[in-house]
């Protein structure tokens, strides 16, 4: 009986399979090898209509090989060189950034640091700015003009930063003025509620003085004494009157009654006088 020798199983194998894989990794490479060819005509396409000022189709021709090969530094740049050479600084920006972080040579690097520098220049972000050219030159020190735009890069920085803290200061004396306004207008504020305070204690004091004085007289004497002298005076008037004593009559009545009984005298006496009319004899004359 033979026995299994599997070490003799897996050569074999290897051998009957080699072929296959030979064949499944030459049309990888071939594929890849293919769209990298691709993606480089794109590129070359790519620029001659760049260079024809014919943008449109350049972006075109750019992304095609962005498709084909998205790590290909060459068409990110390039697209990001026409984005800026356009006015489109926010997409020029983010290519760039994309074709520093894609970029596998120093070259590369240095150039697409070189562009973020200019841009964020153009953005007034000279902060920014300055540490793209110092990306920039890690990559390339040689570089004069990388070196010129990181002095005026660090220029630019300087002068936001004393604009910054001159408007830092200008606020801070804005506050400090406005503060010292307050204060004085609180002080003044304090001031007017003390004098009105004052005045109307002092009409206080002289209203007191007022219903004082009308408490008294001429003379200077309380009004109250006074009224009570003057009660006084008019109760002992009254006092001194006689009163009238029971049974006697005061001149008024003593008038009355005479007056009554005259006018009774006159009634009696005409009554008289038409009774003596009414008795009295009347002489006829003759009738002949």
């Amino acid at each position: 009986m033979n026995t299994f020798n599997l070490n003799k199983f897996v050569g074999l194998c290897i051998i009957w399979l080699a072929p296959f894989v030979l064949s499944a990794q030459n049309d990888v490479d071939k594929e890849l090898i293919n769209k990298q060819n691709k993606a480089s005509l794109y590129v070359i396409e790519g620029n001659e209509n760049l260079s024809n000022e014919d943008f449109i189709k350049a972006e075109m021709a750019y992304r095609k090989a962005i498709s084909k090969q998205p790590n290909k530094a060459a068409a990110t740049y390039n697209l990001g060189y026409g984005y800026y050479k356009e006015g489109n600084l926010e997409e020029s920006l983010y290519r760039n950034q994309q074709a520093a972080n894609d970029a596998t040579s120093k070259e590369e690097k240095h150039r697409a640091f070189h562009n973020i520098g200019n841009i964020l220049m153009k953005n007034e972000r000279c902060k920014d700015a300055v540490e793209a050219y110092k990306n920039a030159l890690r990559n390339n020190p040689s570089d004069d003009e990388t070196r010129y735009n990181l002095a005026m890069a660090k220029e630019c920085a300087k002068n936001e930063q004393d604009a910054g803290d001159k408007d830092d200061e200008d606020s801070e004396d804005k506050k400090d003025e406005k503060d010292q306004k307050d204060q004085e207008q609180q002080d003044q504020d304090k001031k007017d509620q003390e004098g009105d305070e004052n005045d109307d204690q002092n009409n206080q004091g002289d209203e007191d003085k007022k219903d004082g004085d009308d408490k008294e007289d001429e003379e200077g004497k309380p009004k109250d004494d006074k009224d009570q002298n003057d009660k006084g005076d008019q109760q002992e008037k009254q006092q001194e009157q006689p009163k009238p004593r029971p049974g006697t009559l005061n001149n008024q009545q003593i008038r009355n009654l005479l007056e009554a009984l005259n006018d009774k005298e006159s009634k009696v006496q005409e009554k008289i006088n038409a009774e003596k009319q009414k008795g009295a004899k009347v002489k006829n004359e003759k009738d002949w």
